[in-house]
């Protein structure tokens, strides 16, 4: 989908308050609500909103300790693979995954309660996963940044219709 400055618009004001009334996005974006609930609709169809979201502060709900596991695997057949992911989509304490080039084959991010949580956690869940070669932890002693990916900025209107000619 190529994204319109007005997309664009609609997209900044939704990441700051996902709870914005229509009214509220279609004034701060400058379109009318029919048009600004069109676009919302074909942006939700297109795949590029995602979804609607909370952002629960991790201690709060007793989750103090955050870890980066790096997993290596003994094979790397598409089986294999798909096998280990389905696999960390059943542990609710695992937050993100990512296959990645280099040392090894998985990122993984974990919220845990503690260091014994965690400790169970590799009993119960992930060492029970077959095909896990190796792993190393790291527990996080600080978040330095945490983001959203950045949103483009749309050209100036005089760069928008140079392209068009």
């Amino acid at each position: 989908m190529n994204l319109s400055k007005h997309d664009l618009a609609i997209l900044a004001v939704l990441r700051e308050d996902a709870r914005a009334s229509l009214q509220e996005i279609s004034s701060r974006v400058g379109l009318s609500t029919t048009p600004c609930w069109n676009r919302i609709k074909k942006m939700e169809a297109e795949g590029v909103i995602q979804g609607y979201t909370v952002r629960v502060d991790p201690s709060a709900i007793g989750f103090t300790e955050t870890v980066i596991v790096q997993v290596t695997l003994d094979s790397h057949t598409e089986e294999t693979l798909f096998d280990f992911g389905k696999q960390l989509e059943q542990i609710p304490e695992v937050l993100e995954a990512y296959l990645v080039s280099g040392d090894y084959d998985y990122y993984i991010r974990i919220a845990v309660k503690d260091t014994r949580d965690y400790e169970r956690l590799l009993r119960e869940s992930l060492y029970r996963i077959p095909g896990i070669q190796h792993s190393k932890s790291a527990f996080v002693l600080r978040t330095l940044k945490e983001s959203e990916i950045p949103l483009p900025e749309s050209p100036p209107a005089k760069e928008r219709n140079k392209s068009k000619s």
